[in-house]
């Protein structure tokens, strides 16, 4: 099983956003994205490390972890409130083909350390 940590910072809502993944022992990596909002940030966070382990890691069981509600309930629901994050959800479940299975879990944001800190660098770089 894989463990894959997601997270994003955003200065503003909408903002300037960056995301932070972590793999735990394999792989870590952040991107900026520009301005989002924070929870679009956070479903892109997901769609990025899915993309990656998609490419690293196909065939596994992937266990992404996210301090974001919205996201682990959606993906968990295949669902989600707001249709402006449709799009999002849709790319995060078209990804699930790649893998043999994908669950999520909630985690608070004290268990989301490394994902964190490389989100937040990375918005710093780019401000």
């Amino acid at each position: 099983m894989i463990e894959v940590y997601t997270d994003a910072a955003t200065a503003g809502n909408p903002g300037p956003s960056a995301v932070g993944i972590y793999i735990k022992d394999r792989h870590k990596f952040s991107k900026y994205l520009g301005s989002c909002s924070n929870h679009e940030a956070e479903f892109l966070a997901v769609i990025y490390a899915l993309e990656y382990c998609s490419q690293h890691y196909s065939g596994e069981i992937i266990s992404i972890r996210s301090d974001s509600q919205v996201v682990v309930h959606s993906a968990d629901t295949e669902h989600c409130k707001n249709p402006a994050y449709a799009p999002l959800l849709g790319k995060i479940l078209a990804l699930h083909q790649h893998f043999s299975y994908v669950f999520y879990k909630w985690i608070p944001d004290k268990e989301n350390k490394h994902a964190d800190r490389l989100a937040r660098e990375e918005l710093k770089k780019n401000q």
